[in-house]
């Protein structure tokens, strides 16, 4: 697996421009680099989505950590990964349309995915996402913005 990210980081650093500020990596480049969402680049990588979320956007990511998918009952994300319309509906439902700061998220927001499903936000002692909370919010790239969160969110399937 460690093979086929570091084929993808090269991919997609040939393929994306490199911008004069400190957001020239796009989503996908900068989840990479983090190395801490080793399973969320895996899966966009197995769904087909890598082109996509390293296009022009902008996009809002809300981006589980390998903990976040560690997480879920065993055999979860080897069955999303073998059942790939399963797979991109899980992945597009943690996609916003659109660059989402978090100056921007009020308490009871609901903002409607990529995958179709509404996320309901909540702002408190924390920000969450469903039942995930933002561990690190506004990450910029060149493509729009990854906020961290602690859970995979599922959508109603």
């Amino acid at each position: 697996m460690r093979k086929m990210m570091m084929a993808l980081a090269a991919t997609t650093a040939l393929a994306t421009p490199a911008f004069a500020d400190d957001h020239g990596m796009n989503i996908v480049e900068t989840a990479v680099e983090a190395g801490t969402f080793e399973t969320l680049v895996a899966a966009v990588t197995a769904a087909g989505l890598v082109e996509t979320l390293s296009g022009e956007g902008p996009f809002t990511v809300f981006a589980p950590t390998d903990e976040a998918f560690a997480a879920l009952p065993e055999g979860t994300v080897e069955g999303l990964l073998n059942d790939i319309p399963a797979l991109t509906e899980v992945l597009t439902y943690h996609v916003v349309p659109g660059a989402v700061m978090s100056g921007d998220l009020s308490d009871g927001m609901m903002a409607t995915t990529v995958q179709g499903s509404d996320i309901t936000i909540g702002v408190g002692e924390g920000v969450t996402v469903n039942d995930a909370n933002v561990v690190a919010a506004d990450i910029e790239a060149s493509n729009g913005v990854i906020h961290v969160i602690d859970a995979v969110i599922l959508p109603s399937m």
